[in-house]
């Protein structure tokens, strides 16, 4: 988002919502306790359920915004036949470097392991509290096996849509992008579509955004709920869980970006950091790859000497569909609230996990929060409690300015690959 709200910013009132949510759930636990009559009735009948409001109105506009983001993500990248290896490249780069990402996050965060420690009674508590307000999506067990790899393929995409399987959804609007990419060009109707589509995601988008505005109101609710019965563990958690994706962006930003820009690329990775700091510092100030994208346009082209035929389509179909930072962030979010709440998942659906970041990151808006719809959508995949957001948006404006820079950095990265060999400008 970004806005501010009269004079007060989003953020900010996040913040302290925030706070006065952890310090009120704090006060409560270590005088009245959870189990307090005063207590359990305004957590019943106040706090809980305006938390479970603010979820559902994500659950309700998820599907058409993954489905809008993820079609349009797609068919930006015009007539693959026409662009050539240029597309192509592009594509499997990102999917590599999504990929890699997501692999770096689960590793680290399977070897730290943040969210073990809490005591079973407290978390079988809050597993109770909140499973009937997310009862609609908890209660489908995921499949396994191959099963779950036929499974992928919807037999009814409205079936799919209405019962949140957000894997078949992903796939159907894999397979719309591709049909809408080879006939965009040859037919009006195609253009129509694709205009209509775009209509979806944008009014998608609106939504989302009024719906994040009571996002100050559900973190207080989500936390003091939280925090009563957690207490200080759950502060403890919480900075570990921050810790364990700030190493993950770390390792991926020095590493992985060095190694592909110098081995791929051609380029030291010290002119390419160099080259690319003005835009790193605004993604990382803005929280945004779409209000980044004209910085990273001209840096690109600059800074880094690329050319502007093979920036300008890299950037363009970056901002949306290439979002490493954000695929690490869902992979790192998904498995540490899986194991603050005792969900023990199997390498299979870790696998199943890394696919849907993966593939989340194509279908992620490029705006601040863009990634919660997807991390509430794979929660309920898994079976784990999506009432655990509401530790993670107290963080998330940090942590998202944080990967908003590596999403941008890898926008970057893959324009340079991409751009070796290709001729330069003509004067």
């Amino acid at each position: 988002m970004g806005e501010s709200g009269r004079g007060i910013s989003l953020q900010l009132q996040m913040l302290v919502g925030f706070l006065i949510g952890l310090v009120g759930g704090l006060i409560v636990h270590a005088t009245a306790g959870a189990d307090a009559p005063w207590v359990v009735t305004l957590t019943t009948y106040v706090t809980q359920p305006g938390g479970q409001i603010f979820l559902r109105l994500i659950f309700m506009l998820v599907i058409p915004l993954l489905f809008a983001a993820l079609v349009m993500g797609v068919s930006e990248m015009g007539d693959l036949s026409a662009l050539g290896r240029t597309g192509w490249r592009t594509l499997l780069l990102t999917l590599l470097l999504s990929g890699v990402a997501v692999i770096i996050g689960l590793v680290v965060v399977n070897v730290f392991r943040p969210g073990d420690g809490v005591d079973p009674a407290v978390v079988q508590q809050l597993l109770a509290d909140g499973a009937g307000g997310a009862k609609a999506i908890l209660e489908r067990s995921p499949p396994s096996g191959t099963n779950a790899l036929v499974e992928i393929i919807p037999s009814n995409v409205i079936t799919a849509m209405a019962e949140n399987q957000i894997l078949p959804v992903m796939f159907f609007s894999l397979m719309f992008g591709i049909g809408l990419v080879m006939i965009q060009n040859r037919t009006g109707a195609g253009k129509t579509l694709r205009d209509a589509i775009e209509g979806l995601f944008e009014v998608s988008m609106v939504l989302i955004n009024l719906v994040i505005r009571l996002a100050p109101i559900a973190i207080a609710c989500l936390m003091f709920n939280l925090a009563a019965q957690f207490g200080w563990d759950l502060l403890i958690r919480l900075g570990a869980y921050a810790g364990v994706v700030l190493l993950a962006l770390g390792i991926h930003f020095v590493v992985v970006y060095s190694a592909a820009v110098w081995g791929l690329g051609g380029m030291t990775p010290w002119a390419f950091f160099r080259g690319s700091q003005e835009a790193i510092l605004m993604a990382f100030s803005t929280a945004s790859s779409n209000a980044t994208l004209p910085t990273a346009l001209r840096v690109a082209e600059t800074k880094l000497h690329l050319p502007r035929r093979i920036s300008r389509f890299v950037l363009t179909v970056g901002a949306t569909a290439n979002q490493n930072g954000t695929a690490l962030f869902e992979g790192v979010t998904v498995l540490f609230l899986a194991q603050l709440f005792g969900v023990d998942l199997s390498l299979f659906q870790q696998f199943m996990v890394m696919l849907v970041c993966i593939l989340g990151g194509i279908g992620t808006a490029g705006v601040p929060a863009g990634s919660l719809p997807v991390v509430a959508m794979i929660l309920g995949m898994v079976g784990v409690p999506p009432e655990g957001i509401g530790l993670i948006l107290g963080v998330d404006r940090f942590l998202d300015m944080c990967r908003t820079a590596l999403n941008v950095t890898g926008d970057l990265a893959i324009a340079v690959v991409v751009s070796r060999g290709e001729k330069p400008d003509e004067a």
